[in-house]
């Protein structure tokens, strides 16, 4: 199997939203132009969810985190070898977590990790199911020291018609190695500044 270690240090999210979650979820606040801006997210181990917390904390915005019809494996061999053979025939795993209301947002963050050395298929999943066009696209991205791979340039390929900002990415943990949530204590709080450089740099705060 093809997959370098960036793979295991990712994020899915294994906290299960259900279809309404869009209504849950708190703190929706409105981009100066009065539209509003989505935060949708994959986080496996915490440390993307992180991040997404973090954006919504400086900037604002729908913080909503993906759900799969059919959860991926707990087991870190078994998921491994599930994303690969994804990768390999292009399958979309379906999605759970609906958005029907996507046409209210003119601001979409995309986080994720890096699997792989690509897009997480879920994250192809929502690109594929969801026009973004006219809207703006910020990807956001931990990973395990091995750099966002080739899925900033995914997320441009796949979300057509948007404006592409300036992605983040910063390292989270390692899976592989039995590290996990590694954005905690004082790393969260130096995570923290580089994400309010990094929204000030883009002219979101």
């Amino acid at each position: 199997m093809s997959y370098i270690p960036s793979l295991l240090m990712a994020a899915m999210a294994s906290v299960a939203v259900s279809s309404t979650s869009l209504e849950a979820s708190a703190d929706v606040r409105s981009t100066s132009q009065g539209k509003e801006t989505l935060i949708v997210y994959l986080s496996r181990t915490g440390n993307t969810e992180a991040v997404a917390e973090m954006i919504q904390e400086l900037a604002g915005g729908h913080r909503v985190p993906l759900e799969l019809e059919t959860p991926y494996p707990e087991d870190y061999e078994t998921i491994v070898a599930q994303v690969d053979r994804e990768n390999d025939t292009g399958y979309l795993p379906p999605l759970e977590t609906a958005f029907p209301d996507i046409q209210a947002y003119d601001t979409v963050f995309l986080g994720f990790p890096t699997w792989d050395m690509q897009l997480p298929p879920p994250m192809k999943s929502f690109l594929s199911q969801y026009d973004m066009t006219g809207k703006t696209v910020i990807p956001f991205n931990t990973n395990g020291g091995y750099g966002v791979g080739s899925s900033f340039q995914d997320v441009s390929d796949l979300a057509t018609g948007a404006r592409i900002r300036e992605g983040f990415s910063v390292r989270g943990g390692l899976e592989r190695d039995g590290i996990y949530l590694a954005i905690e204590g004082d790393r969260r709080e130096e995570v923290r500044s580089q994400v309010r450089d990094w929204l000030k740099r883009i002219g979101l705060l």
